[in-house]
């Protein structure tokens, strides 16, 4: 076994010896699991699931640690959900489709189907369980599938590479993300799953202090051979991408470090190949590629009648798309669209202004991000500085083009006012995050029951105009990449010439094939203004504040006590944990 290219000068010979032994391990696990049956591979992620939920209390607090997060921060609560809780509902999700699978039944035979507009066939993929709809009453979860899959076909598709779980996928590439930590396990889950592929997963630097916890974790895939974990810089990865034993590459990460992948560099002495190649369309990368990659994500608020605690809940909703981790989120909110025709316009940007200043503070810790901020204060010199994070209002006249074309990765958030109320604001507001942002990871949009209801029709076409591969409704797009059996990805279309947030998937627990987005719904009104009654016709929820929201007072207790009632159960910790969330 040799790679393809010639020795990397900057990585030494024990490296390159060391990366080349693991990659042959892993040809061998490849073997090994091309002969599992789905009921083996079902037991092998229990055994995964054993030692995720032995993890969790280091996962969590070696994550906050890393992030600068102290014992006593408020927001230390994200590490938990974003981290182990992920992965364990991830595991538990492809158990479930495993044993369907075993059993010799689809995916889908338990799951409703249905039509969505445009000729789409709709997946009820939210919730399945019991607990889900108590825990999480008010919200739903679907897939959309491409226009002309009909429900027969998407049950028949179901299962992807697990419907001939012999034909192996060999060995792939995954480059971890470096800003949340469940993102690279649940790549390497789906690489196994969807592709009967083994992985080789290199970390993001900014994750190398969870490596320990990974390996411990993961330990029932690494001893077999079926992962294998590495550390290193771009050196590394541009070694293991060109690797000719590695069949596969998925990044998550942004858009440059694809094309430096695929293409080449764009500066410096080799920019003029690149160039070349580009224009030849001669790509540098032979093998396929999957990516998540972000993008500017738009939250659109639907003018309505909202009482002042609708404006003040919802704002807090707001300053959590983009706070949340920092702004450190590929799908972080960041132009809030509103109608200049709003009556209570000035009092939401007015409570949007106080929420977004009275998020605790914190460390703009991922690496560029400071930059990206000094560059939006440059852009908009006249934005709000509230505490460690800008706010820029756009007024008339203004430019809006750096804050919707520039995904800044930091707490920087935009507004913009279109005219319009009703049906007219809503589709000009779709066509506007559609033509101007840049991207298509995820939208959110905020809608009071009532103006819902005034819209009929007229709200679900919209939403099938959203380009997006997620779209939340009065929730936000990380709900749904918390949810393993949604689908997380750019909507498709994308090329290696023209990437925009991704090409593929990943998550999709059902292994649903043909999936166009995955579309969140939510409560307008948390508990107890859910309750029939008091909420205007809107859905009803037991969730006060939830967790996730950068001004809940016991997130982070909330977000540990449900990770660990996910990890072990018992009936007395989901008690306590409620009766936290109570006081959010």
């Amino acid at each position: 076994m040799t790679p393809q290219t010639a020795a990397d000068p900057e990585l030494d010979e024990a490296l390159r010896a060391a990366l080349d032994a693991d990659i042959e391990v892993l040809r061998q696990g490849a073997r090994t699991w091309s002969h599992l049956t789905a009921g083996q591979r079902a037991t092998l992620l229990r055994a995964v699931r054993a030692s995720v939920a032995a993890a969790v209390e280091d996962w969590a607090d070696t994550a906050a640690d890393s992030k600068e997060l102290d014992a006593r921060h408020p927001l230390r609560g994200e590490e938990w959900l974003s981290g182990p809780y992920s992965v364990l509902g991830a595991l538990d999700a492809y158990i479930d489709t495993l044993s369907e699978i075993a059993a010799g039944r689809s995916p889908l035979d338990r799951v409703a189907i249905g039509r969505a507009p445009g000729g789409r066939t709709r997946v009820g993929a939210f919730p399945l369980t019991r607990l889900d709809r108590l825990l999480l009453s008010g919200f739903t979860g679907e897939v959309w599938l491409q226009p002309g899959i009909t429900p027969a076909t998407a049950r028949a598709a179901a299962g992807l590479a697990q419907r001939t779980a012999d034909d192996s996928g060999g060995v792939g590439l995954v480059l971890g993300a470096g800003n949340i930590t469940s993102i690279p396990v649940l790549d390497v889950l789906y690489e196994l799953l969807a592709y009967n592929r083994v992985a080789l997963l290199k970390v993001n630097p900014t994750q190398d202090a969870l490596v320990p916890v990974y390996e411990r974790a993961l330990a029932p895939l690494i001893q077999p051979g079926f992962l294998r974990i590495v550390q290193g810089g771009a050196a590394v990865g541009a070694y293991l991408t060109a690797h000719r034993d590695l069949e596969h590459v998925h990044i998550t990460g942004s858009a440059a470090t694809f094309d430096t992948i695929v293409w080449g560099p764009s500066s410096g002495p080799k920019a003029g190949a690149t160039t070349r190649r580009r224009r030849e369309n001669r790509p540098l990368l032979t093998k396929p590629i999957t990516a998540e990659l972000g993008g500017v994500s738009p939250i659109i608020v639907v003018p309505g009648e909202w009482s002042d605690a609708d404006i003040a809940f919802q704002a807090e909703h707001v300053a959590t798309m983009r706070l949340q981790n920092s702004g450190h989120n590929c799908i972080a909110g960041q132009v809030v669209i509103m109608s200049s025709q709003w009556p209570q316009a000035e009092q939401f940007r007015a409570e949007l202004r106080r929420a977004y200043a009275a998020a605790p503070e914190r460390t703009t810790w991922y690496p560029g991000s400071t930059t990206r901020m000094h560059q939006a204060a440059e852009d908009y010199p006249d934005a709000l500085v509230l505490a460690d994070r800008l706010l820029v209002e756009v007024d008339d006249g203004q430019d809006a083009t750096a804050v919707q074309s520039t995904e800044y990765f930091a707490p920087v958030l935009g507004v913009v006012e279109l005219p319009g109320t009703g049906q007219e604001f809503l589709d000009a507001a779709v066509a506007h995050a559609n033509d101007r942002l840049q991207g298509t990871l995820g939208a959110n949009l905020i809608i009071d029951p009532a103006t819902e209801r005034s819209l009929g029709t007229g709200f679900e076409r919209a939403v099938a105009e959203l380009r997006y591969g997620s779209i939340a409704i009065n929730s936000w797009t990380a709900f749904g990449f918390i949810t393993p059996t949604l689908t997380w990805g750019a909507f498709p279309g994308n090329t290696l010439d023209d990437v925009g947030s991704g090409i593929g998937v990943v998550h999709n627990a059902l292994l649903l094939d043909g999936v166009e987005r995955s579309v969140v719904r939510g409560p307008f009104r948390p508990f107890p203004r859910s309750l029939p009654g008091l909420n205007g016709g809107g859905r009803l929820t037991i969730l006060p504040k939830p967790p996730w929201f950068v001004s809940s007072r016991t997130g982070t207790a909330v977000s540990a006590g449900l990770t660990r009632f996910r990890a072990h159960g018992g009936i007395l910790l989901l008690i306590r944990t409620l009766l936290r969330a109570l006081r959010a």
